[in-house]
């Protein structure tokens, strides 16, 4: 597959197909996922600012990013939103949405047109790399696992202020490999890991679950979206951690199998390799 790029052009069609031997194969690759290089983060990373210049000027650069994001969801992927209103179950404390993972682009953009208030989103390290866009990510929300224990921590300190204290948005993207178009939803590599942030601050979780479709009256082959939102989704008082965490990531999985199945337009194809015997 070629690079992704923020206004994407119809792939020819004997392009649109990637064989894969795991949910895990990366059909996109930065530069240093080609090399195999590992990315950390620069020393000293601040998770969340302590300049309040540095903290206005990241405010003011999600309102650009919000406002530019209403185009290019809605004008130039024709993006419908579905679901809005059940955000409104969880006005008085922070939340976290699940998301596939389809579109390198949209996935930046689309959760904060998708969200009642400001979204933190949990990316890789090595999305700071990615070219044009890359730099940005942390000003406009984006917040980088930690690459050793310390960065760890306070990256875990961070997620739990944004929110619990702040009653913000986070953002997570369970499938991990982003699957360009795909209409499916894949497992979750790290299993139900990822929703501990609500269960050890008890707050509820949404989905949002991107769907694929032919556009109408168009020459362009490239679908047009449906984003549907679903929940809240909520840990039990009765269990205890680990429990909430399996029942909350497979109340998550269950509703982006069932919005997934909207999509009518399987733009690009996804085989296994058939394994040798």
């Amino acid at each position: 597959m070629a690079k992704a790029t923020l206004f994407q052009k119809d792939i020819p069609a004997k392009e649109r197909v990637f064989y894969y031997e795991s949910e895990e194969d990366d059909p996109i690759k930065t530069k240093e996922q080609e090399k195999k290089e590992k990315v950390t983060l620069p020393e000293g990373y601040e998770f969340i600012p302590k300049n309040p210049f540095v903290r206005l000027y990241s405010a003011t650069l999600f309102r650009l990013f919000w406002v530019f994001g209403q185009y290019y969801e809605r004008i130039y992927w024709q993006a419908k939103f579905y679901g809005r209103n059940k955000l409104k179950k969880a006005k008085k404390t922070g939340y976290v949405i699940y998301a596939n993972h389809t579109n390198p682009f949209h996935d930046v953009f689309g959760p904060g047109i998708a969200a009642d208030r400001r979204i933190f989103t949990i990316i890789s390290p090595v999305n700071l790399k990615l070219p044009g866009i890359g730099k940005f990510l942390p000003m406009i929300g984006g917040i980088p696992l930690g690459t050793n224990d310390s960065e760890k921590k306070a990256m875990n300190e961070a997620v739990d202020k944004r929110i619990a204290k702040q009653k913000k948005c986070l953002v997570i993207y369970p499938e991990a490999h982003v699957w360009p178009y795909y209409t499916g939803i894949k497992k979750f590599p790290a299993g139900d890991r990822s929703f501990k942030y609500a269960v050890r601050n008890n707050l509820p979780i949404f989905t949002m679950t991107t769907t694929y479709h032919k556009r109408k009256s168009s020459k362009k082959e490239l679908p047009r979206m449906d984003i549907y939102i679903d929940g809240p989704f909520c840990p039990d008082p009765k269990l205890n951690e680990d429990k909430n965490r399996a029942k909350l990531a497979r109340e998550a999985y269950e509703s982006m199998i069932k919005w997934s199945r909207k999509s009518d337009y399987e733009y690009f194809k996804y085989v296994k390799k058939k394994s040798k015997k």
